[in-house]
């Protein structure tokens, strides 16, 4: 049975957990084979990053141009990679994922993010913007994730808003480019819908506790993000060694 809660990592990292779904969906859940597990995740994480977005978007936190820029360009990108990745052997692409993982890993280690950083034009851009979407979203949809990981970092990068503008701006692109990726898998018949719904549930209040500890424990952002990041090394060692398994026996 799908687990009734998760925890979403967006507060703490500014990069979401949506990374941990199809890992939990694989192993902990027991869903195979692992396109069925990818399917599902991106049908959950679409529905909890919308659920989550109203709140950012009730705080006026949402930059709307930008948000608008990257989830219908993305999501152009996310069904070219999704149906890709539905091509590809399901244990090659865990594989592939559990590289990108550790990729993932050492840059939320690396990484110093502020919200005080700020650009008066970050609106400008469109076209930089629009292309930075674009392959964002090809590789949300190649790993069938939400890419709120890479989204962040990509609307900082191609229009300098704020830290605090960038996490609820990516919301919208990550419903979208989950969404996407999920009606691309159910078109396959990749997707069980009743696992979605349990987990779907579970972020959504995972979602909520986690924006009402985000101001508490702010002070403690960077503990959280090696914490954070110390999982994704294992999971992703654990991904390797599973897929590796199958692929390489």
């Amino acid at each position: 049975m799908a687990p009734v809660a998760s925890l979403d990592f967006h507060w703490a990292s500014g990069g979401g957990g949506s990374i941990l779904a199809t890992p939990l969906l694989l192993y902990v859940v027991g869903l195979s084979p692992p396109h069925l597990a990818i399917g599902t995740g991106a049908l959950a994480v679409a529905a909890n990053a919308f659920l989550n977005f109203t709140n950012y978007a009730r705080k006026g936190t949402v930059r709307w141009r930008n948000a608008l820029i990257f989830a219908v360009v993305g999501s152009i990108g996310a069904f070219a990679g999704s149906s890709v990745g539905k091509a590809i052997n399901g244990d090659r692409l865990l594989f592939l994922f559990g590289l990108l993982m550790l990729v993932v890993g050492g840059l939320m280690l690396r990484t110093k993010r502020s919200n005080t950083v700020s650009n008066a034009n970050d609106n400008g851009r469109p076209w930089l913007a629009g292309a930075t979407a674009l392959v964002v979203g090809l590789a949300a949809g190649f790993f069938g994730i939400g890419g709120g990981f890479l989204i962040v970092p990509g609307l900082i990068f191609a229009t300098g808003m704020p830290m605090i503008n960038a996490i609820g701006t990516s919301l919208l692109a990550v419903g979208a480019f989950g969404l996407t990726t999920a009606i691309n898998y159910a078109w396959s018949g990749l997707i069980d819908w009743t696992v979605a719904a349990e987990f779907t549930c579970g972020g959504f209040v995972g979602g909520l506790i986690g924006m009402r500890l985000a101001g508490h424990l702010s002070q403690f952002k960077s503990a959280l993000n090696i914490v954070f990041a110390s999982l994704i090394f294992v999971v992703a060692v654990y991904v390797l060694y599973k897929s590796g398994q199958s692929l390489f026996s």
